[in-house]
């Protein structure tokens, strides 16, 4: 894989593992009650799917940010 490839993937697991964390938080105030205006109001389900929403981009940061560090040489 050519360095251009790994840095392009590094940034489009960055762009997905923040969306994903925006959308995670979003519907978990929506399924809290606390952001309304949707049929997901109000609907605990949404909250826990939203929760994992957000744990999964969280793990997209970690890999996207983790892929552009250098390896230490030994």
């Amino acid at each position: 894989m050519s360095r251009q490839d790994a840095g392009a993937i590094r940034w489009m697991l960055i762009a997905a593992g923040v969306l994903s964390s925006l959308t995670g938080v979003v519907w978990v105030l929506q399924g809290l009650n606390i952001l309304g205006g949707s049929f997901m109001s109000g609907r605990s389900t949404w909250g826990w799917i939203g929760a994992i929403a957000f744990v999964i981009g969280l793990g997209l940061l970690y890999l996207g940010i983790r892929k552009g560090t250098p390896k230490a040489k030994e």
